[in-house]
C-alpha cells in the first residue's frame, strides 16, 4: 500500500469516527484505485476516487442543503493536493456554474501536506460562507455577486433547492422556469439563462431565441 494509500485509510477513520462539521466522505465500493468517471486526462489508475459532502453553513443562501463532490486523490498525495469538483450543481462565485470545477488557494499553489481531505471539505464549507468574488471561477456570478446581492442570495437559494435539496423555495424563480419550459426550453437551459438574466422572462427568452 502507497503513502497516499495508507494516508487516506487513516483520514477516512478519523472523519468517520469524529462526524462533525457537516460533512461526510465515503469510498466507493469496490477498488479504491481506479479513474474517476468522467475524468479523462485528469485522472490514472493510481488515482483514489472519493466523494465527499458538505452542508450548507447557517445563515447563507445554502443553509439546510447538501452538496456533493468527486474526490481524486493523486498518487503523490499528500505532497499534492486533491482534485475535486462540485457534482451537485450551485451558483457561487467560486464555483463554475456549469462543470463544478472550483477556485480556492489550497486546490492549487496554497496546499500542504499536512493538510488533509477534510480540511478541504471545511474549507470549502467556509467558501460558501464566504465567497472570493474577486477570484472567481464563475465571472457571470461574481459579478451578480458584487452588483446585486439580494439577487444573488434569490438565485443560489433557488439553486440550492433544486438542486440540493435546500428548504428554501423561491417561488418567482419557480414560476419564471416553468413559463420557459412550457414553451418548450429545456429545463435546465431556461434556469440557467434566468439565473444571468435577473429572473427577466422577456430578456432570458430572447437569449433563448438568440442561442
Amino acid at each position: 500500500m502507497n503513502i497516499a494509500m495508507n494516508r487516506i485509510m487513516k483520514e477516512f477513520k478519523e472523519i468517520v469516527a469524529n462526524e462533525s462539521g457537516g460533512i461526510d466522505l465515503k469510498m466507493p465500493e469496490g477498488e479504491l484505485t481506479r479513474s474517476a468517471p468522467n475524468a479523462g486526462s485528469q485522472s490514472n489508475k493510481k488515482d483514489i476516487f472519493l466523494t465527499g459532502s458538505i452542508e450548507g453553513p447557517p445563515d447563507t443562501a445554502y443553509a439546510g442543503a447538501r452538496f456533493h463532490v468527486d474526490i481524486i486523490v493523486v498518487d503523490t498525495y499528500p505532497f499534492n493536493p486533491p482534485k475535486v469538483r462540485f457534482t451537485t450543481k450551485i451558483w457561487h462565485p467560486n464555483v463554475s456554474s456549469v462543470t463544478g470545477a472550483i477556485c480556492l488557494d489550497i486546490l492549487k499553489d496554497q496546499w500542504a501536506a499536512a493538510m488533509t481531505i477534510r480540511t478541504v471539505l471545511l474549507s470549502l464549507q467556509a467558501l460558501l460562507a464566504t465567497p472570493e468574488p474577486d477570484d472567481p471561477q464563475d465571472a457571470v456570478v461574481a459579478n451578480q455577486y458584487k452588483k446585486d446581492r439580494k439577487l444573488f442570495e434569490k438565485t443560489a437559494r433557488h439553486w440550492s433547492n433544486v438542486y440540493a435539496n435546500g428548504p428554501n423555495a423561491e417561488p418567482e424563480c419557480d414560476a419564471a422556469v416553468k413559463s420557459l419550459v412550457e414553451m418548450g426550453f429545456p429545463e435546465e437551459k431556461a434556469r440557467s439563462t434566468l439565473s444571468t438574466m435577473h429572473w427577466n422572462t422577456s430578456d432570458a427568452l430572447e437569449s433563448l431565441c438568440k442561442g
